[in-house]
């Protein structure tokens, strides 16, 4: 308090922080409870892309035992070979509420993985199931970045709120209260004060109108 000036332009400008700090409390919980609201939304997506990943692994393991069996190890991998890669995956940049939530965005060869003139047909079952398996794998990854992504935003308004709750806005108000009481204690000095004065001025006023001779009493001497 002591680093606090008493002086009516700092209470305005407490009270103007104070409001400030307030209407940040208020902007700060509504993103929160936004940001809540999405994160329970997303843990059931998150969730069912998990689901269908372990089924996609599933499938596609089966199948590509399956083709190793039927096939010939020797086949499957010459056929691997031949698959395309991926043209690229990208992760695009999305703003929710304030937080930056990346996602990506894998863009898969158009039509089949291998040709199927001359490729077994099990070793084609487990090239398609595979693709599967790699498209419900950027699922799972887009879901869970942006679920870990929005947690993390809010703890961190979370703390951002329990920050200006509890330390700033009740820190404001006591130097609001500061200043406030030494403001009425000078208003209170400053009436006693004048008081005196006036109390004084009336008295020497009222010395010098009993020190003044009447004209009355001296014409009647003279007579």
């Amino acid at each position: 308090m002591s680093q606090v000036s008493p002086t009516r332009m700092n209470l305005l400008q407490r009270r103007g922080q104070l409001r400030l700090a307030q209407k940040g409390v208020d902007l700060l919980k509504k993103k929160r409870d936004a940001l809540v609201a999405e994160f329970f939304g997303l843990v059931r997506e998150a969730l069912e892309a998990r689901k269908a990943l372990n089924q996609a692994a599933q499938e596609a393991y089966g199948a590509l035992l399956l083709a190793q069996a039927f096939d010939g190890p020797e086949a499957v991998a010459a056929a691997g070979l031949g698959v395309p890669p991926l043209e690229g995956v990208e992760a695009e940049v999305e703003n929710v509420w304030g937080s930056r939530v990346p996602r990506l965005k894998a863009a898969f060869p158009e039509g089949g993985v291998l040709s199927p003139v001359g490729t077994p047909a099990y070793t084609l079952e487990a090239a398609r199931a595979f693709r599967r398996y790699a498209e419900a794998l950027v699922r799972v990854a887009n879901t869970e970045t942006r679920l870990k992504k929005i947690g993390e935003e809010i703890k961190k308004t979370t703390r951002r709120v329990n920050a200006l709750e509890q330390v700033v806005i009740p820190g404001i108000r006591s130097q609001i209260r500061f200043i406030q009481q030494v403001l009425e204690q000078r208003e209170r000095e400053d009436t006693f004060r004048l008081k005196r004065i006036k109390g004084k001025i009336e008295a020497r006023e009222a010395e010098a109108e009993g020190a003044r001779p009447n004209p009355g009493l001296e014409i009647g001497a003279g007579l």
